[in-house]
């Protein structure tokens, strides 16, 4: 299936364009349609990963049906039970659309650690902590935390968001939010952990996102994926370095040796390292998810 970089492509016009996604306004709900579009350094590049968009949503819908407990925001991913005009674009659209219901968002990230890498690591060798908890020394980067840390940021509508304490959460979601948020937030980043371990891949980090359908507590958005997360590969894992990951890496690794100042306009990317790209993401969805990767490997 060709590569979608929007979906003005096919004649559509979202209300809203996002980094990755096109999102259309229908009034209760929403349609979010993950495109190839892929960003590095906060700059959108001119050219798309082949199926990257697919394979986001897919994991998303994997990782929904692993806790089919969990409340959701997702009413149907069947491009056939999409309204018009969708419908009659259901071979582009399959495998990187959802409908979903509108939800009031908690404008908090939940972030959850367990391994030290990104800004936490630079954080932990500032001070020695990690959004206010206190770590013990010696640790190295890609080391295992001692438990899970629920290390929270803010969702910002422009630019970064930023690394915040639990009392800081508390002040902008309320205290009986923030807790119930990291708690939930903990609970399915360990399961999740536990899931990956034996299939050979770490979990290091993960972020969630929850709001309010009806009053009711419900995650939205991307859920455990490599976008949201870090997955590295067992195998390559040594505390002292941060593994490959399964996600943009080579992308952006391609990058720092451009004469590039990450700005607009981006660099044209060869293709082999759009492919490389595409294959990384590919493979963890094939190890974690092989049965989703059968069922929507018609529109791959």
């Amino acid at each position: 299936m060709p590569a979608l970089r929007s979906t003005e492509e096919l004649g559509l016009k979202p209300d809203y364009v996002g980094k990755v996604r096109d999102v259309f306004d229908l009034g209760k709900n929403l349609l979010i349609v993950t495109s190839d579009r892929i960003s590095a350094f906060d700059v959108v590049m001119d050219d798309v990963v082949p199926d990257r968009g697919i394979i986001l949503n897919v994991m998303t819908l994997a990782w929904l049906d692993h806790f089919p407990e969990l409340p959701h925001h997702i009413l149907t991913a069947d491009p056939q039970a999409l309204p018009v005009p969708f419908r009659d674009h259901a071979e582009r659209l399959g495998g990187r659309s959802v409908l979903v219901r509108k939800a009031a968002r908690y404008d908090a990230e939940c972030v959850v650690r367990g391994y030290l890498a990104g800004s936490g690591w630079k954080s932990y060798q500032q001070d020695g902590t990690v959004c206010g908890h206190r770590l013990p020394a010696g640790l190295r980067l890609g080391s295992q935390l001692p438990a899970p840390l629920f290390t929270p940021s803010t969702k910002a509508a422009v630019g970064h968001d930023e690394n915040i304490d639990f009392a800081t959460m508390c002040g902008i979601v309320g205290e009986d939010a923030s807790r119930t948020l990291r708690d939930l937030s903990l609970r399915l980043y360990t399961r999740a952990a536990a899931y990956t371990e034996p299939r050979g891949v770490i979990l290091a980090d993960t972020k969630f996102e929850f709001g309010l359908i009806d009053g009711k507590l419900a995650i939205i958005d991307e859920v455990l994926t490599p976008d949201s997360s870090r997955f590295w590969p067992a195998a390559d894992h040594r505390p002292g370095q941060e593994p490959p990951s399964f996600d943009k890496q080579i992308l952006r690794n391609w990058l720092q040796t451009c004469d590039w100042r990450r700005e607009p306009p981006p660099p044209q990317i060869p293709a082999d390292i759009l492919i490389q790209t595409s294959r990384r993401y590919r493979e963890v969805l094939e190890i974690l998810f092989p049965e989703a990767y059968a069922r929507w490997s018609k529109y791959l």
